[in-house]
């Protein structure tokens, strides 16, 4: 089965807690704290492998998970850090944020990987909150959270050629003659039904891939047929080969044809018709075929909304008449064109979130539930609790501190907070203290 689209879940481990110990040897009755950081938390890795061709191993498995880091342990030793979790994905793999639809990563060539949820670092012991006022404190921190993201995975092959046209047009048969790939092949329309790969060579030691996809239909680029299952695939292409019945054997006005092909290219992806194109009369051994070629030819030259008139080649893919000059053609016009972007794919500097980068968003936000209860959210304020170990009053009122800090304690008081009210983060509910 061919997948080349899943949205799976990924979680980064969470940094292991730090320790709150103090050293207790003999001959040292104030040994002092001596309580380890926690290790760093797994990261959720994606990697090229060339053994892939589809992303049929995630259409069952959409849940990934990377371990914790080990937490902190006595005599000041951090804990251990967890392996990063990788996940292998085939070339031309692009990497999208579910949620706001923003590209990751592309990845295309082999050995690229990408982080793409950062593991959360180890808490520190209470060892880094020695101070001359405290010397022994009771102060240690749990661990940051792993990143979650849910991630939508789209495969766009790797092929500089593509074929295109309408159903039972000769691309299959096309592929067949001209690589040594085997695609199904019958005298019905769409009997392709998921994209084709093969790869020509030639006899200099040069070679190309080309990517056979299912016959367009008009009304693909708004989901009529398969077509926009698998437009996307002719994104990476350099050229595209445009094959076009002209053995009027279905009773279809091969200029028409192509109208409507680059009509459904243009609906889709604009940039698409800026790739090189080469018209490829197919089904040439059959009696009608020449003459319904030259009038093609007089058609598309006299097509004014043409910049200029694409180059048109005539093949019989059964008798092989023709392929020689069409795969000298192509290889011409390939090496004179360069590769072209991928949509979405422009911006891929963006650096994620890490443990070192300030969280750009709102530092909190308060509302109100039916109940009264005052919620606050956010997420520096969430990252602060859930790093704030409350086993300890030392870390209880550090966090205190820290939230006076930002800001919320007269936050609450301009939004009405009285002495008494309750307030809620995350799972944990406390008293406002004027």
């Amino acid at each position: 089965m061919f997948v080349d689209h899943v949205t799976i879940n990924v979680k980064a481990g969470n940094g292991g807690n730090g320790m709150v110990a103090f050293r207790r040897e003999k001959y040292e009755p104030n040994g002092g704290p001596a309580g380890g950081d926690g290790g760093r938390g797994g990261s959720v890795v994606f990697r090229v492998s060339t053994g892939l061709r589809t992303l049929m191993d995630f259409r069952y498995n959409q849940k990934f998970k990377a371990d914790h880091g080990q937490n902190g342990g006595i005599k000041g030793m951090t804990g251990r850090g967890a392996e990063d979790r990788v996940i292998l994905v085939p070339q031309g793999t692009t990497l999208i944020d579910d949620e706001t639809n923003m590209v990751i990563a592309d990845l295309v060539d082999v050995g690229d990987q990408v982080v793409v949820a950062q593991g959360g670092r180890g808490g520190r012991g209470n060892v880094h909150f020695a101070t001359p006022k405290n010397p022994a404190p009771e102060l240690a921190e749990n661990g940051a959270p792993g990143e979650e993201r849910r991630v939508r995975l789209e495969l766009k092959l790797l092929a500089d050629v593509g074929l295109i046209g309408f159903p039972s047009v000769g691309k299959s048969t096309l592929l067949a003659a001209i690589t040594s790939a085997k695609p199904k092949i019958g005298e019905y329309h769409f009997t392709t039904i998921t994209p084709n790969l093969g790869m020509v060579k030639l006899s200099d030691g040069r070679d190309f891939a080309v990517a056979d996809l299912p016959g367009l239909i008009e009304g693909a680029a708004s989901g009529i047929g398969l077509g926009i299952e698998f437009l996307k695939h002719i994104e990476r292409t350099r050229v595209l080969l445009h094959l076009i019945d002209v053995s009027g054997f279905e009773d279809r006005d091969p200029y028409d044809d192509f109208l409507k092909i680059n009509a459904e290219l243009n609906k889709y992806d604009p940039d698409l018709l800026k790739r090189p194109q080469i018209v490829v009369a197919t089904k040439m051994d059959l009696p009608d075929s020449a003459e319904n070629l030259e009038t093609l030819k007089e058609k598309l030259a006299s097509d004014t909304t043409l910049a200029t008139p694409p180059v048109v080649m005539a093949i019989s893919s059964v008798t092989h008449d023709g392929l020689t000059p069409l795969i000298q053609k192509t290889v011409e016009i390939l090496d004179q064109t360069p590769a072209f972007p991928v949509k979405g794919v422009d911006d891929l500097e963006k650096m994620l979130i890490t443990d070192d980068q300030p969280i750009e968003s709102e530092a909190f936000e308060i509302n109100r539930d039916a109940d009264g209860t005052w919620v606050l959210s956010g997420a520096k304020l969430e990252r602060l609790f859930q790093m704030t170990n409350m086993d300890h009053e030392e870390s209880t009122l550090r966090f205190a501190r820290q939230l006076r800090g930002m800001g919320v304690d007269d936050a609450l008081r301009e939004k009405g907070a009285h002495n008494g009210d309750l307030v809620q983060i995350d799972d944990f509910t406390f008293e406002f203290v004027e």
